[in-house]
């Protein structure tokens, strides 16, 4: 027994062990002279540019079963409006909009939804009561903003399930989901910055509470059975791109059986990785470690780095800085000092990983013209060959380092990117997919999970660094619950910047991105571990695809336009449950949401229970 528990005490430095062994095997396997960067052909094979489409093109085919009712004279209703517009573009819901600030309310007859984007119910007027008889009679309607407490208000919110309303608004402090409404539910998420902007409300016996506050239980999102239709009522009060998953999870609760593609991918960046030993002040290193930034990437960083990998299965996609050198008027030079490149580099490549483009150096592609001011410490290239160049010569540099390693994936420094740089990436076929971020920042290039004209794939990143905190962790919530997706990067030299960190210690950053992983894979245990590139082509088949949906009795027929091979949806199902699956495989996820992975254009599914 003194035996097994002196085993158990030091079991844990097992696996920190195994990692120093394999990276001794693998030194020594490279100064024997054995490649060990293999083929690493990603397992979800892209598709060739012709073979995508852009989300334009597939939203002019979609039925118009959606009306969307905006006013755009309030600041609320716009900044609702921009995000509902990518909401339905990505859940593949087509809609008609309408203004009630320059047009009457259309008849809602025609449609099987209605998304109010508007807070006083006193803009709509009278049509509010065409718009509840209209849900009466089955038709089913979100309330997306806060409601005012006014006169049309008053009139039918005992409809929405509401007996008593305060006078004022409240804090929104925290966002609590239903374990049975969101992935990653039952936990409490705090909203940063957050002021008053929900309704005081108490709700009748018949409502369904999906989420609330942690202090004083406010309800955020609830739904209303009224005679044959359904509300759902959203108290957020706030609307901006990082809360879209909780939209479109609201979304999802309004008719008997909702399903829109997704992804199902962890992505892990490392930025600058290889690279050149980076530049800055390891004054905390030398404080935390007396080592040099060298021996501290090497003896430290990287091996607890591999350790978290190694914990939740992660496969880092590296992407390659050539130098550091702010040069961008000379010819490109071929990097000299391959060992660190070598060394770093096939380890990742043989633990499974991946490796990209960052650059040749740490220069955005942005012409003469573009002025950083005082924001960014970057130059700017003189003409589009100078780009091209630079990149051509990083691409020869990589294949040299890694000859048989596939590479596809190209992410801006800094994620600052000009249009004139990504029309020199689009000619060069090596390169299709840029992963810049999700959201603004200085200079960044921000965009969208979807396909360019020119066939290149969009790849944000939204979560980075390790200096983890509500934000992130409120953000990663509503991707997993949008698309179904994570996809983080960090720098090896944070631990050199102040802004990000570098005062912490690596010891409590690395214990930051524990934290945030731990909850990852709680929240989603079975996503899936991507790379870069095998990401972007679930992003091909994602933006494609459209699914039509019948429901007769109990039987639910799917039919997935632009099929290619297989595709990924989140399938809600409010009050039945699935039974026999023909033409895909269905994973429960929480609650009513399920994973379906069509393996057919046509998936068949019997329904058990009645509907709500």
């Amino acid at each position: 027994m003194i035996k097994f528990r002196h085993f158990f005490r030091f079991r844990d430095l097992l696996g920190i062990l195994g990692i120093y062994i394999l990276i001794t095997a693998i030194l020594s396997a490279e100064r024997a002279g054995i490649k060990t960067d293999g083929n690493n052909t990603p397992s979800v094979a892209p598709l060739a540019a012709e073979k995508t489409m852009t989300a334009a093109e597939v939203s002019a085919g979609l039925p118009k079963d959606c009306l969307v009712l905006a006013d755009s004279e309030n600041a609320d209703s716009a900044a609702a409006l921009t995000e509902f517009r990518q909401i339905l573009l990505d859940m593949k819901i087509g809609y008609d909009m309408a203004d009630l600030a320059v047009e009457a309310m259309p008849d809602p007859a025609p449609y099987s939804t209605c998304i109010v984007l508007i807070s006083s119910f006193d803009r709509i007027g009278e049509d509010i009561l065409t718009l509840t008889d209209w849900v009466r009679e089955g038709g089913r309607a979100l309330f997306a903003l806060t409601p005012g407490k006014d006169t049309y208000f008053n009139l039918v919110s005992q409809k929405l399930g509401v007996l008593n309303a305060g006078d004022n608004q409240v804090t929104a402090e925290s966002f609590v989901p239903d374990p049975d409404f969101m992935i990653g539910g039952g936990e409490v998420y705090p909203i940063p910055d957050a002021f008053d902007s929900s309704l005081a409300v108490q709700l009748d016996e018949q409502t369904v509470v999906y989420a609330e506050t942690a202090k004083n239980h406010v309800p955020l999102v609830w739904s209303r059975e009224y005679g044959e239709g359904r509300f759902v009522v959203d108290n957020i009060g706030i609307y901006e791109k990082a809360d879209r998953g909780i939209f479109a999870a609201s979304v999802s609760l309004l008719e008997d059986v909702c399903v829109w593609p997704v992804l199902d991918g962890a992505v892990f960046y490392l930025d600058d990785f290889p690279s050149p030993v980076p530049g800055g002040n390891g004054e905390y290193i030398w404080r935390d470690y007396a080592m040099t930034t060298s021996d501290f990437y090497v003896n430290v960083w990287w091996p607890d780095t591999l350790s978290i990998a190694e914990k939740h299965g992660i496969r880092y996609t590296g992407v390659i800085i050539e130098n550091y050198g702010d040069d961008t008027e000379s010819e490109p030079e071929r990097q000299k000092d391959t060992a660190r490149f070598q060394y770093f580099g096939n380890m990742l490549l043989h633990l499974g990983g991946e490796l990209g483009y960052h650059g040749y150096n740490h220069q955005p592609l942005c012409l003469d013209g573009t002025d950083y001011g005082d924001v960014l410490p970057y130059n700017t290239w003189r003409d589009h060959k100078s780009m091209k160049e630079a990149v051509k010569e990083l691409i020869a540099f990589a294949d040299e380092m890694f000859p048989t390693a596939e590479r596809s994936v190209y992410v801006p420094p800094s994620n600052v990117i000009s249009e004139d740089g990504l029309s020199v990436l689009a000619e060069i076929p090596e390169i299709r997919t840029v992963a810049s971020t999700y959201f603004p920042g200085d200079f960044a290039y921000t965009q969208e999970f979807g396909v360019r004209e020119d066939g290149t794939v969009e790849q944000p990143r939204f979560v980075s660094g390790a200096m983890m905190g509500d934000y992130e962790r409120l953000v990663a919530l509503s991707e997993l619950n949008m698309h179904y997706v994570f996809n983080h990067f960090i720098h090896p030299d944070d631990l050199l910047d102040e802004d990000r960190g570098a005062a912490l210690g690596w010891e409590k950053l690395k214990g930051n991105l524990t934290w945030m992983f731990d909850w990852l894979f709680k929240a989603a245990p079975s996503i899936r571990r991507l790379t870069g590139s095998e990401l972007s082509a679930e992003i091909q088949r994602y933006s494609k695809a459209v699914v039509k949906k019948e429901v007769s009795g109990n039987h639910l027929a799917l039919e997935i336009g632009n099929f290619e091979d297989r595709c990924l949806l989140f399938l809600r199902l409010n009050g039945q449950t699935p039974g026999d699956v023909k033409g895909g495989t269905l994973e429960p996820l929480t609650g009513s949401l399920y994973l379906l992975t069509a393996d057919s254009e046509t998936v068949d599914i019997t329904l058990e229970g009645e509907p709500k």
